[in-house]
């Protein structure tokens, strides 16, 4: 079994690795292009920029064939697939920004190959799924995407999170959504879940936003996906940190997406990397603060 070393690298992807899992927290709208005012904690030259700007050379070593997203703003009936043949358009789904913000570029590919495969590996497990050849990336995929990879040159395929419409959406199912997906993570996927720690609108209280994110980091470091799924009654504040949970779902389809892999493990020993890479509370207003975490599932 030889290694070809190339100086491009992407053919360095080889079948026997195992890429991570990430989630992460997408900023709001489009703050990472914007400078001061009151996006200051998350604008270009925020700590929390700076954390998505490093990731990759710090957390993912290896070039991603493509990547997968699931990001908090697409909500289908029946899970849905992006399915561009070449470049990707983008969603500017944020109101009220500054007029450059809406200009942004990031003409990465789609990936047939990969929104097939998508749907293999659903229906394998019986989830129904249906391609979408009109929508384009949402700023949850594209504006972290934008710092991570600012090349556009890697293919990006996006999945929807499945909603009711009204009421909660299903933690234990985007689990299995999660599980279905794992096996990309072997095919040269980075999966990507593209949310927030905390998401209140409203406000959130400086104490309830470090109580629900210390949580959230130690059902993280603890690898508990069963924590995560159950986080409405298990976290302090959970309804307060999240009065709608479609910024956290995100992270349990990343997590459940490194949870079958136990079939490299010794008797017993978990062989499984959960780390909190960054965990930055930010102040956005008088009594409004965020929680700006990342985790790599590994």
């Amino acid at each position: 079994h030889t290694h070809t070393h190339t100086t491009s690298r992407t053919s360095s992807i080889m079948a026997s690795l195992l890429l991570p899992a990430l989630f992460i927290s997408h900023g709001g709208g489009p703050s990472f292009f914007l400078e001061g005012g009151s996006f200051a904690p998350m604008d270009k030259n925020s700590k929390a920029a700076k954390e998505l700007r490093q990731l990759h050379q710090r957390h993912v070593v290896d070039k991603p064939k493509a990547i997968l997203v699931i990001s908090a703003h697409w909500e289908t009936e029946v899970v849905e697939v992006t399915s561009a043949q070449q470049t990707n358009n983008l969603l500017f789904d944020y109101y009220g920004f500054p007029e450059h913000t809406y200009q942004l570029q990031y003409p990465c590919p789609g990936a047939p190959w990969l929104t097939r495969r998508v749907q293999e590996l659903l229906l394998q497990k019986d989830i129904p799924c249906k391609q979408n050849s009109e929508r384009g990336l949402d700023h949850g995929v594209f504006v972290p995407l934008m710092l991570m990879y600012p090349n556009a040159d890697i293919p990006v395929v996006q999945v929807s999170l499945r909603s009711p419409g009204v009421g909660a959406i299903d933690t234990a199912f985007h689990r299995q959504l999660g599980q279905a997906l794992a096996p990309l993570r072997r095919e040269g996927v980075l999966i990507v879940g593209s949310g927030f720690a905390t998401h209140n609108m409203r406000g959130l209280p400086r104490d309830q936003a470090d109580a629900f994110s210390q949580w959230l980091n130690d059902a993280v470091e603890r690898k508990s996906t069963e924590d995560l799924v159950n986080w409405e009654t298990r976290a302090p504040h959970a309804r307060a940190a999240h009065p709608r949970e479609e910024h956290l779902i995100p992270l349990i389809v990343a997590a459940a997406a490194a949870e079958v892999q136990q079939d490299d493990a010794d008797d017993g020993d978990d062989p499984r990397e959960w780390t909190t890479l960054c965990s930055l509370p930010l102040s956005m207003g008088s009594g409004n603060w965020f929680h700006f975490n990342n985790y790599k599932f590994a």
